[in-house]
């Protein structure tokens, strides 16, 4: 039965991790995502559900656990914000390496550095680029509410098993602070040993009369070996392209401008869009909600019928450049945003829509 509260953005997305079936989350406490483990630890969900929580001493240890966890075929998870994640990539690298199934949830704050404990969307190229070494890639999720920081655990952990690949939440201190009503799916049993067996054979649980041991390792020395490894990554990389680009329109029948922009800035800008269509301004706005995979052909098609496009981020300007690939230097795209922490108003991006598309 589905169910109904107030939660902020970081307590959806550690309760519905609980209700997802998680196995275990191993983290470490960084503003503006602390509430995510403060939450798992304050519901004590081992007692219910077995689902094991543990503040690591480090978020390279809390990495590295996940990986172990993963290992097993078992659903987990870590969060943590910007800095913390940048400490967390080595091990992201060979989970990704290893392929196997993790969730990862990045409530992003400003930088570089330690920069400030305010929202910020300047993670975008660690997160879509493969921010640490190697040719990798992790499917990115954007949510752009409560409610989908609620729905994207459920997903993310769908996907992450479809395949074996970790998966990346990446909100920001606007949607991991806010409190909004969420709808709360029914509670999801956690994967017996025998499911285990079953569902994931890659899973290492040592030998057993009926079968040999798994070893996962993202470690081979042999190049032509690696190669082929590397190759089959790309050809994962390529289905998820083909099979899992999610996006929202609004209001971009008629557009003859178009802003892009997800999370919070979405948010934003919808608002935006409002203001300049009651101003006669036809504007439209595209959510990517996956960021990997991009929306390409989605922004392309939309292209063709649009004067300018204005990529709205909370960064110097990140996404923008994939927004320029997409549609491939056949409109004009220009880049908006505040960034070290200060949220830009709807006001702002009619203002720079007007300045730098329709009257640049």
């Amino acid at each position: 039965m589905k169910e109904l509260r107030l939660m902020k953005g970081n307590e959806a997305v550690a309760e519905a991790a609980i209700r997802a079936g998680c196995d275990g989350y191993f983290g470490y406490p960084i503003t503006p995502q602390s509430e995510v483990m403060e939450y798992l630890m304050a519901e004590r969900p081992h007692e219910t559900s077995g689902m094991i929580v543990l503040q690591a001493e480090s978020e390279v240890a809390a990495i590295n656990m996940v990986y172990g966890g993963a290992s097993c075929g078992k659903k987990v998870m870590t969060s943590s914000s910007s800095p913390g994640i940048s400490l967390k990539q080595e091990g992201i690298s060979y989970i990704a390496g290893a392929e196997l199934p993790c969730l990862i949830v990045n409530v992003v704050r400003g930088g570089p550095g330690l920069g400030t404990i305010q929202p910020s969307q300047s993670d975008y190229f660690q997160s879509t680029k493969g921010g640490g070494h190697g040719d990798y890639r992790l499917l990115v999720l954007a949510p752009a509410s409560v409610q989908e920081m609620a729905d994207f655990a459920d997903l993310g952990f769908e996907l992450a098993f479809k395949y074996r690949n970790p998966v990346l939440i990446l909100s920001d201190g606007v949607i991991g602070q806010m409190m909004e009503k969420v709808e709360l799916k029914p509670h999801k049993p956690r994967f017996t040993d025998e499911e285990i067996r079953t569902n994931t054979p890659w899973a290492t649980y040592g030998k057993t009369p009926d079968r040999e041991r798994n070893i996962i390792t993202s470690l081979d020395l042999d190049s032509h070996k690696q190669e082929d490894h590397v190759t089959h990554l790309a050809e994962k990389y390529k289905a998820m392209e083909e099979n899992e680009v999610r996006y929202e329109e609004f209001q971009c029948e008629d557009a003859e401008y178009l802003i892009v922009a997800y999370g919070s800035s979405a948010r934003i800008s919808q608002k935006a869009v409002n203001i300049a269509r009651a101003k006669g301004i036809k504007v439209g706005l595209l959510r990517p909600i996956t960021l990997f995979p991009f929306p390409k052909k989605p922004l392309l098609n939309l292209s063709k019928q649009v004067k300018g496009i204005l990529s709205v981020e909370m960064s110097l300007g990140q996404m923008v450049e994939d927004v320029k690939l997409a549609v491939e230097c056949k409109v004009k795209v220009e880049h908006f945003g505040r960034y070290g922490g200060i949220i830009p108003t709807p006001d702002e991006v009619v203002a720079a829509l007007e300045q730098k598309i329709i009257g640049g």
